[in-house]
């Protein structure tokens, strides 16, 4: 089962299909409560190469990075299409705007960083980054950054046969065998998006991994935050509930995730950037 707002069963063209941007916010709680955070090892690169600690989050959906990097000794500001979601953020004392980024305006103001975690597919990857670029002081980083989980074997074959039976016409969820390299496609467009406005230097991969224990219920309660999951019905939705509960419950009632966090990161160079 795919665990992010992120590559699993996306269009061709993530950034023309808005309406699925816009679908996370129809619970933002449960976004909020079941998403998995980042690594300390990560949001330690980011401030360390940022050139100081303003950071504007792209995407920023209910505030996850935004207080991790908040509590990192950053100030940050959210910009996130959905206004459900921003007001959740908001709740936590963060300062989020409500826009597309493409089209939003900073307005005279520059940043020493540009994040977006689990987003960045939902944007134009050329306009996103000539508008991160707008945003930025010269040296300013831009990272782009997404989790990919990987169960054991005998549970990732598990959540695929229910897959297999449940929707049968969404064959990314019923891979067994997903890593970091599933998500080359989308970083290579996140990359070639970077070079396209000479702006930056050359982009960087960065990964960084680790590890997270769920229990039945926490899986299941992620599992609606997927991004397929407001497609299936409230029927199959219900099915691939099931499912997943018997295969956890099958080994043990919990199981262990490994974590790859892949990052596409620029920084952005010393010449003036023509407007957008």
């Amino acid at each position: 089962m795919p665990t992010s707002r992120s590559g699993d069963s996306l269009p061709p063209e993530p950034h023309q299909a808005r309406q699925w941007a816009e679908s996370f916010g129809s619970d933002p709680e449960r976004y909020d409560r079941a998403r998995p955070r980042y690594p300390d090892a990560l949001l330690e690169r980011l401030v360390a190469t940022a050139p100081g600690p303003d950071v504007l989050d792209v995407g920023c959906g209910t505030g996850i990075v935004a207080r991790q990097l908040r509590a990192a000794g950053c100030r940050v500001l959210g910009v996130e299409v959905d206004p459900r979601m921003a007001d959740r953020a908001r709740r936590d004392g963060l300062e989020v705007e409500v826009a597309a980024f493409e089209s939003w305006d900073p307005a005279g103001r520059t940043f020493d960083a540009v994040v977006s975690g689990q987003t960045w597919h939902w944007i134009d990857p050329a306009a996103g980054a000539a508008r991160a670029a707008r945003a930025l002081r010269p040296g300013g980083l831009l990272a782009a950054f997404w989790n990919v989980g990987v169960p054991s074997p005998e549970i990732a074959e598990g959540f695929a046969e229910v897959a297999r039976r449940v929707v049968p016409e969404l064959p990314m969820l019923q891979q067994t065998a997903a890593s970091a390299q599933a998500y080359t496609a989308l970083l290579d467009k996140a990359a070639d998006g970077i070079r396209r406005t000479n702006a930056f230097g050359a982009p960087e991969r960065w990964e960084s991994g680790w590890r997270r224990s769920y229990t039945r219920d926490e899986w299941l309660d992620q599992i609606p935050t997927s991004g397929f999951a407001g497609r299936l019905g409230t029927e199959r939705l219900r099915e691939i509930l099931a499912g997943a509960g018997e295969v956890i419950d099958a080994a043990g009632g919990g199981f262990t995730m490994d974590y790859t966090t892949v990052t596409i990161a620029a920084i952005r160079a010393d010449a003036p950037v023509r407007p957008a």
